[in-house]
């Protein structure tokens, strides 16, 4: 069977789902259904611009963090422990048992730490002279009660 090769930088939405759709019937032939869905919490500031936010999604049971963004202004002042916060106790509503996400050495190790996270696995030089770091944790009712807050902050 003749086949044609085609190797592009665009990014067309319409082809990833062509190619994703039969790696998810063999997923779902294997482990059962994902039940993914796609998580986001918001951040906005006082003109209602996003400045920041947390993106992610659940599947079979986790919780995966893709992108954690706080503003520099709001570091420090629990902003990126309130987004942290949201998305797991979400992440536990629709019956996650575990979270996890990358971070580069430069970046939020120490945080993500702080928040339970533990390092599961190691990418040296990613990018070059940097170690990309995977982590994980366990989520639960003890983890979220400790994060928990309001709903809504704002900051100075």
């Amino acid at each position: 069977m003749p086949y044609t090769f085609t190797v592009t930088d665009a990014a067309d939405e319409s082809v990833r789902i062509e190619i994703l759709q039969p790696l998810r019937r063999y997923n779902e032939s294997q482990a059962g259904p994902s039940h993914h869905r796609a998580l986001a919490v918001v951040l906005k500031d006082h003109e209602n611009l996003v400045v920041g936010g947390l993106w992610g999604a659940t599947s079979y049971g986790w919780l995966f963090i893709q992108l954690l963004v706080v503003p520099e202004i709001a570091r420090g002042a629990g902003v990126g422990k309130q987004l942290m916060s949201l998305a797991e106790s979400e992440a536990i509503a629709r019956g996650c048992h575990s979270a996890w996400l990358e971070t580069f050495e430069f970046q939020a190790r120490g945080f993500y730490e702080d928040l339970g996270y533990s390092c599961f696995g190691e990418l040296p030089n990613y990018p070059h002279g940097f170690v990309r770091h995977f982590m994980q944790k366990s989520l639960g009712p003890s983890q979220t009660k400790e994060l928990a807050g309001p709903a809504a902050i704002s900051t100075p």
